[in-house]
């Protein structure tokens, strides 16, 4: 199961977060707020991760 684990306010800070995160191994998916379709720049976005690694973003954020 996915959580989310933060929003953005587009689509570039969205976009910023995923390669964060995948970047420390971890899978990532950003999904619009509302449900409007992917690849609005001024939508907010939804950043999900697995359940399972929701301590290590915890970890993460807290190192920034």
């Amino acid at each position: 199961m996915w959580v989310e684990i933060k929003e953005a306010q587009n689509l570039m800070t969205a976009e910023m977060w995923k390669e964060l995160f995948e970047g420390e191994g971890i899978p990532t998916r950003i999904m619009t707020a509302s449900g409007e379709p992917m690849g609005q720049e001024l939508a907010a976005y939804r950043i999900l991760v697995p359940e399972d690694k929701k301590h290590v973003i915890e970890e993460v954020l807290r190192k920034l």
